[in-house]
């Protein structure tokens, strides 16, 4: 009789999460789901969207130089900014958690109350040809409109974006019993030791959340590169999203379908292991 009863009261409960969870389900499906089905049915069709012509779309957008450079500039800018932000990030926080650089956790967070266009024209003062930079280190260095570009998109990034990631890692060490940090250094063991041993096996139920982060915030960065550069910025910096700003000017719907399901297959890809990670790190 009792367990006729436990067995009640959970299927109500799940009946009432499913409920609260159903106005959200319907939105996710109704303005992401459904729209991306489309986008996969229009990429196997003609730019009207009415004759099907199978693979077609795909070999051009695959064979075509402007998605594979900005394919390319976009794993590249992944590659490079979430590893550095997220590696930067846990050092800062370490030293502010720690009692060592409290003073970073208010350097750290200013830059999130810096709007973009604010943050950008003063990138533009220092990296102009003319700018504090180049008037610093008596260069005439074209630092937006050369291949200096990415470096200086990737700064701006790192800048604006790790007093979030600091909040972050911070938040994951307040969860790690200060016990553990007393118990080892009781033994002997040097920071270095509590880092490896105590530190990073704490944060991992933490670190897939931080990374599946750093990759769409890093994936939302073409904001800043536009502001920086225009339409037309220079070929290190040229993102997916200019291709398909270009793209969606020249009414190219079939290419930005294609290129679109394809970009989203190559992050999938990316992202699938790091649930893993997460799965993996709450079971142990």
């Amino acid at each position: 009789m009792c367990n006729v009863k436990r067995h009640g009261v959970f299927s109500m409960g799940r009946q009432r999460e499913a409920l609260f969870l159903l106005p959200s389900l319907a939105g996710v499906s109704l303005f992401v789901l459904a729209p991306f089905v489309d986008v996969v049915r229009r990429s196997f069709t003609d730019v009207m969207g009415e004759s099907f012509v199978g693979l077609g779309n795909y070999k051009a957008v695959l064979a075509n130089q402007a998605f594979r450079l900005a394919m390319g500039n976009t794993l590249k800018f992944l590659l490079v900014t979430v590893p550095l932000l997220l590696g930067l990030s846990l050092a800062l926080a370490n030293m502010a958690y720690f009692g060592r650089g409290r003073v970073y956790q208010k350097v750290c967070l200013l830059p999130m109350a810096v709007p973009v266009v604010s943050l950008v024209f003063v990138w533009k003062m220092a990296f102009h040809p003319n700018g504090m930079l180049n008037s610093y280190l008596g260069l005439s260095v074209d630092w937006i409109n050369s291949s200096y570009a990415f470096a200086v998109l990737a700064a701006s990034f790192l800048w604006k974006n790790i007093g979030y990631y600091v909040v972050l890692w911070i938040t994951g060490l307040e969860g790690i019993p200060k016990s553990l940090y007393e118990a080892a250094s009781l033994d002997g063991a040097g920071a270095v030791t509590r880092f490896f041993y105590i530190t990073l096996p704490g944060l991992r139920p933490m670190l897939s959340a931080a990374l599946v982060l750093a990759l769409t915030g890093a994936l939302k960065s073409y904001r800043e590169a536009y502001l920086l550069a225009g339409e037309y910025p220079d070929k290190s910096i040229y993102l997916m999203q200019h291709m398909f700003h270009n793209w969606f000017r020249d009414m190219s719907v079939e290419k930005m379908a294609a290129s679109a399901v394809v970009a989203v297959a190559v992050f999938a890809v990316m992202v699938y292991p790091l649930r893993r990670l997460s799965d993996s790190a709450q079971s142990v």
